[in-house]
């Protein structure tokens, strides 16, 4: 009798930790998603509400430098409105990516970013960025997406980044699976073009 109660608690056991490895597989990805947007590690950019005001107008300037990819399977046209601009830590610049659907049929595309170096990430701050919600383009629609960021004053008095004299934003479009599904543009996250 003790061998049958031995022999269900290795099997329960067992049981638990798969259930346990399998429900960690399924949680890894969200979980290091988060982590990276809250730390900024791996340079994803962090998110504000506003930019701090640029402290000291004497202040070097950085270079930041705009990137634009489609993934596989992605139809649109997409590039940055403009490739660099410069900016003073603490200041709040607007840009903007332009994207063109030359489908016959509506297309929906979330976007993916980056910043490099991967150090300069957590100094990388996005106020407002077309990347927070999916983009949905009718056939043959061209739309300037704005980025609203800054770049944190204290990049320049980390020891690890305060050498750090350019910077650059990229954006990858994926195509999103379910394209009959109507998603809000937020109303500012893209102005039409034609």
């Amino acid at each position: 009798m003790s061998g049958r109660r031995s022999n269900a608690r290795v099997a329960l056991i067992c049981a638990a930790v798969a259930v346990t490895m399998v429900g960690g597989a399924f949680a890894s990805a969200p979980l290091y998603s988060l982590f990276c947007r809250v730390t900024g590690f791996a340079g994803t950019p962090l998110r504000a509400t506003a930019a701090p005001g640029v402290a000291d107008p004497a202040e070097r300037t950085i270079t930041v430098r705009f990137n634009a990819d489609t993934a596989p399977g992605m139809p649109w046209k997409f590039q940055p409105v403009q490739r660099t601009v410069t900016v003073r830590p603490g200041e709040e610049m607007l840009i903007f990516y332009r994207a063109t659907n030359p489908t016959a049929r509506p297309v929906m595309g979330q976007a993916a970013f980056n910043v490099t170096p991967e150090k300069a990430g957590q100094y990388f701050n996005k106020i407002a960025c077309f990347c927070f919600t999916e983009q949905r383009l009718a056939p043959g629609q061209t739309v300037d997406m704005p980025v609203s960021f800054f770049v944190d004053p204290q990049l320049l008095k980390d020891p690890l980044t305060r050498d750090i004299s350019e910077i650059t934003l990229s954006y990858t479009f994926f195509r999103m699976p379910d394209e009959e599904k109507r998603v809000s543009d937020r109303g500012d996250a893209a102005r039409p073009v034609n």
